[in-house]
């Protein structure tokens, strides 16, 4: 699978060219940049201009083999000399987020510019002072075209970044299907809700069981993280930063894969054990002809109708082993955890009240 560039790689890159074209007269094309880890790519200037006090440069973000909402997207960086003495300041262009929550990387009223691209823009533009022998004073402004669109398919407005996407990055690649964008999306969740003095949380696997559980608490939107499949990711970020009540929701699916022990709920990681659910069946008094239907049964969501034509509580039996499975996850903290299992008509099937 082919790799590509992070946002803040390209935010670095597009930034380094404008200033060069401030302080040296010529746009470098291609341009290098160096990322956390020492590499040194280079890339292509989709756009160029400048005037007299500003110079603008522009590079199609390549996201490789991922599906990155921001895979060929133009990310421009507007560089204008600086006071002296400021260093690097940042400004949100069109497109780009402004953070208005705390508890995201950086304050709220700042651009959503993370920590790793503001050094890696600052370093770019250190390193091309350096050549021209002038200071690194520099006002770069960074623009995604069409960012306030694509930022509608994300969950920056549940964190409280308006008006565009966020310049993300770590390592400045991205690495196909890694998922990382999601997983650091759930972090991100989890710090706003605690930074807003949230004591419970509520963590869905997909947007019917979280609109289910919104109703069923009445939770506000900075309360709720989409975690998808992600599951052992999310209760391990909760175990270094805990909250006090966590609603874990989920399809009757995802949450037997759960009480079988299962952290990441992907189809691809393991299937339903339909044996294990006539065995729970049986321990509930289900008869002989109904754990054998179940254990033929086509889907989980099929062994659940099954059960419930005879009146056997499946659902509350799956959501006390799941609870079970994600208590171990974050044993020994303050943690109060809920599971509560919804079908797909949003009805609730099954629940494990909270247990510390």
């Amino acid at each position: 699978m082919r790799r590509g560039w992070t946002t803040g790689t390209c935010a670095a890159a597009a930034a380094k060219a404008a200033f060069a074209a401030l302080v040296a007269g010529d746009f470098p094309d291609p341009v290098e940049v160096t990322l956390p880890r020492g590499e040194r790519p280079s890339f292509a200037l989709a756009l160029t201009r400048k005037d007299q006090n500003s110079a603008t440069a522009g590079i199609v973000k390549d996201a490789g083999d991922d599906p990155d909402v921001t895979h060929g997207a133009v990310i421009l960086a507007t560089v204008r000399i600086g006071a002296t003495g400021a260093g690097v300041t940042f400004r949100a262009g069109e497109g780009v987020g402004t953070v208005t929550r705390p508890g995201l990387p950086v304050p709220p009223g700042e651009p959503a510019i993370n920590p790793v691209p503001r050094r890696m823009i600052a370093a770019a533009i250190a390193e091309v002072a350096a050549a021209a022998g002038r200071a690194a004073d520099a006002e770069v402004e960074i623009a995604i075209a069409g960012g306030e669109q694509l930022a509608a398919k994300t969950l920056n407005g549940r964190l409280g970044i308006v008006g565009g996407l966020s310049i993300l990055g770590t390592t400045g690649i991205v690495v196909p299907y890694s998922c990382a964008a999601w997983i650091a999306s759930i972090h991100q969740g989890i710090d706003v809700a605690r930074a807003a003095g949230l004591v419970h949380i509520a963590a869905a696997t997909g947007a019917s069981s979280e609109t289910a559980v919104r109703k069923f608490y009445d939770l506000p939107d900075v309360a709720l993280i989409d975690m998808g499949d992600f599951v052992g990711g999310m209760l391990k970020y909760l175990r270094r930063h805990p909250l006090p009540r966590l609603t874990i929701a989920g399809g009757v699916a995802k949450m037997t894969k759960l009480a079988q022990g299962f952290l990441d709920l992907h189809s691809k990681r393991g299937a339903v054990d339909l044996e294990k659910l006539a065995d729970l069946a049986r321990a509930h008094g289900g008869s002989a002809q109904l754990c054998a239907a179940i254990a033929g049964a086509n889907t989980a969501a099929q062994a659940f109708a099954l059960a419930r034509a005879e009146n056997i509580a499946l659902g509350d039996a799956i959501a006390r082993a799941a609870q079970e499975a994600a208590a171990q996850v974050v044993e020994g903290k303050p943690i109060a955890i809920e599971i509560v299992l919804f079908d797909r008509e949003q009805n609730l099937v099954g629940r494990a009240p909270f247990k510390a």
